[in-house]
């Protein structure tokens, strides 16, 4: 979509989050360093405590490199994300009074939260740099109070090598109809392409259903827009109907049972052992791709829209996974110090060379060169955005935990046979009305 959409959609990135287990994910719990705050000799310390697992290793490097070059910084780094809950670790950090300095929030259900514990970032050089739009769900007053990671967006992940023995054409995918006659076709061939199964739906992640698979289909309903899902008091559920005909082709050709399916199992054992031929999930899992098959991730991998039919065909769900925020309940040097690191990470020639190279992000800000965004599923998603063929991510606007707790949870009753659809959308619409009361 246009720069100015950004505007409207406001590109948000998990709101649900503050509670919410972290999508795109493996499991990791790691400490790259100390967790104290204090300042070690005439060193300015640095706490970071974040999501995104896949590019752990990566940013801990460029951490120690900038150690190197600013010798009275120290940064620790400490990564929770994936299966694990993100946001009840973010609360039990700051509970125990071991606050980091730099952290993750979503959008403006977060910002809501932790507004006493985010500094005014309107004047570092990356808050200047940031494309149009990608600041609205972190800004609050007039202050921004969260910078944006990256751009990243999902949809379905197909193997073209499997597609291609399968004689289906990727390209002609628009519609649900059409995606499930994939499914089918792949189905009646599984024997012979050697797969498992067309899909792997992991229900067991409640992030993958709840958040983005509902995402796809509530967008359309609040206009794209995240601020009306955050201000409405209620949900319709208006494309309901394709919501669970998506959850139904999605569940019907896979390995099952769906409900045991984790990201390890879904990502690592079977897609990039091509066992499945399509799965749910984002650019972000490339790396993780790449680690296990790089000739799968570089060669073969392509990203279907999940449309609602005549709304949204054709398009991706792109927006920000999550943003930075700076907490002010530190010395005036660490909270310079933090600000400091930010603006390098995405506005000076090295830090942008990494978060290009190294990071494989997709860039949230001005000034780089988008000819160099290196892995196959970050450049698809790039050129979905260039094309205007995307929508947006509403789901940051939702209330906190509804997402995975309520709908996530939801449908893994539904796909168990223990509740009906009708039932899961009324538990979820109830829910909405409550927690907005």
């Amino acid at each position: 979509m246009k720069m100015q959409m950004w505007k409207k959609i406001g590109l948000v990135s998990f709101t649900a989050l503050i509670g919410l287990s972290l999508a795109a994910c493996g499991n990791a719990s790691d400490n790259a360093g100390g967790t104290d705050n204090s300042a070690s000799g005439d060193k300015t310390e640095i706490d970071i405590f974040q999501f995104k697992v896949e590019f752990k290793d990566q940013f801990e490097s460029l951490a120690k490199k900038y150690e190197e070059e600013h010798p009275n910084v120290k940064i620790n780094i400490e990564t929770v994300g994936g299966g694990s809950d993100y946001g009840a670790a973010l609360k039990s950090k700051f509970s125990s009074g071991n606050e980091p300095n730099i952290y993750n929030i979503g959008g403006p259900e977060d910002v809501n939260m932790w507004e006493k514990s985010l500094t005014d970032l309107s004047d570092t050089e990356a808050a200047k740099q940031a494309l149009d739009g990608t600041l609205t769900g972190s800004t609050k007053d007039g202050k921004v109070l969260g910078l944006p990671y990256n751009i990243e967006g999902y949809g379905v992940l197909y193997n073209k090598e499997i597609f291609e023995k399968a004689g289906i054409d990727a390209s002609s995918i628009k519609t649900l109809e059409d995606l499930e006659a994939a499914a089918k076709t792949l189905d009646e061939k599984k024997a012979e392409l050697g797969i498992d199964a067309p899909f792997a739906l992991a229900a067991k992640e409640q992030w993958i259903t709840g958040l983005h698979g509902s995402n796809a289909f509530l967008n359309a309903e609040f206009d794209n827009d995240v601020m009306k899902a955050y201000e409405s008091k209620t949900v319709s559920f208006k494309y309901g109907d394709q919501f669970k005909k998506y959850i139904d082709i999605s569940n019907k050709y896979s390995v099952q049972p769906t409900n045991s399916l984790d990201y390890s199992q879904q990502i690592e054992q079977l897609f990039s052992n091509g066992k499945v031929a399509m799965t749910q999930q984002g650019n972000w899992v490339y790396p993780t791709i790449a680690g296990i098959n790089e000739d799968l991730a570089n060669n073969n991998i392509g990203l279907l829209p999940i449309p609602i039919d005549g709304v949204t065909e054709g398009t991706i769900p792109v927006g920000v996974p999550m943003y930075w925020g700076v907490n002010p309940n530190a010395s005036d040097e660490e909270v310079q110090a933090s600000k400091d690191f930010l603006d390098y990470l995405y506005t000076t020639d090295e830090g942008k060379q990494i978060v290009l190279e190294d990071f494989k992000f997709v860039p949230a800000y001005k000034g780089f060169d988008t000819d160099k965004i290196s892995d196959p599923l970050s450049k698809e998603v790039y050129t979905y955005y260039t094309e205007g063929k995307t929508t947006g991510w509403v789901f940051m606007g939702y209330p906190a935990g509804w997402g995975e707790q309520t709908v996530g949870a939801q449908i893994q009753k539904y796909v168990a046979g223990e509740a009906s659809w009708d039932e899961v959308v009324k538990t979820a619409q109830d829910k909405w009305s409550d927690e907005r009361k």
